[in-house]
C-alpha cells in the first residue's frame, strides 16, 4: 500500500463515481472545522444502479452485503474526495461509520457485512482509516438496499 489514497484507490482498481446529488431535504456533506460529515450513502454502483436490493439473510446473502457495503464506503470516499476538491491527502482520520443493515430478525452478522466498508477505509487510508463504528440491524432502508453507512471524517 502506498502512502497516497488515490494511488491505493488506483491499486486497487476503484474509480471514483460521480457523487450522488440529495434527493430529500438535506445536503450530501456538512463541513465544520476540521470535522466533514458525510450523510448515508446507498450501494449504488459507478452506473447509478443498486446492484444489491433486499434483506440480508433472506433475498441477499451475507457475501453480496459485505460487497455492499463496500459499495457504501466507495461512495463515501467519492464524497469526501468532492468536500475536498480533489485531494483525499487531507483526510487525517476515518472517525466513525454509521452502518445499517438491512436484515431479518434472527441474521445475527451485521459486523462482518459492514467489514466489507471498514476493510476498504484500512486500504485506502492505512492507519488513518481505521475508525471506530456502529453496524445496526434494522427492519428496512431507503430503496429496499441491505446496508446504508454514513462517516464522520477529520480533516487539515
Amino acid at each position: 500500500m502506498s502512502s497516497s489514497p488515490k494511488e491505493n484507490l488506483k491499486n486497487l482498481g476503484i474509480t471514483l463515481p460521480t457523487p450522488v446529488a440529495p434527493v430529500a431535504n438535506y445536503v450530501t456533506y456538512v463541513r465544520t472545522g476540521n470535522i466533514l460529515s458525510v450523510s448515508g450513502q446507498l450501494p449504488l454502483d459507478n452506473d447509478g444502479k443498486l446492484p444489491y436490493l433486499g434483506k440480508v439473510g433472506q433475498e441477499v446473502s451475507a457475501e453480496d452485503a459485505n460487497k455492499a457495503a463496500r459499495l457504501c464506503a466507495i461512495n463515501i470516499i467519492s464524497q469526501i474526495n468532492d468536500a475536498l476538491d480533489g485531494d483525499l491527502g487531507r483526510v487525517t482520520r476515518i472517525i466513525k461509520l454509521g452502518a445499517f443493515v438491512n436484515c431479518t430478525d434472527s441474521f445475527p452478522g451485521q459486523p462482518a457485512i459492514v467489514n466489507g466498508a471498514s476493510d476498504l477505509m484500512v486500504e485506502v487510508f492505512g492507519d488513518k482509516g481505521k475508525h471506530s463504528r456502529s453496524a445496526v440491524g434494522t427492519n428496512a432502508l431507503p430503496l429496499n438496499v441491505p446496508v446504508e453507512i454514513d462517516a464522520l471524517i477529520e480533516i487539515s
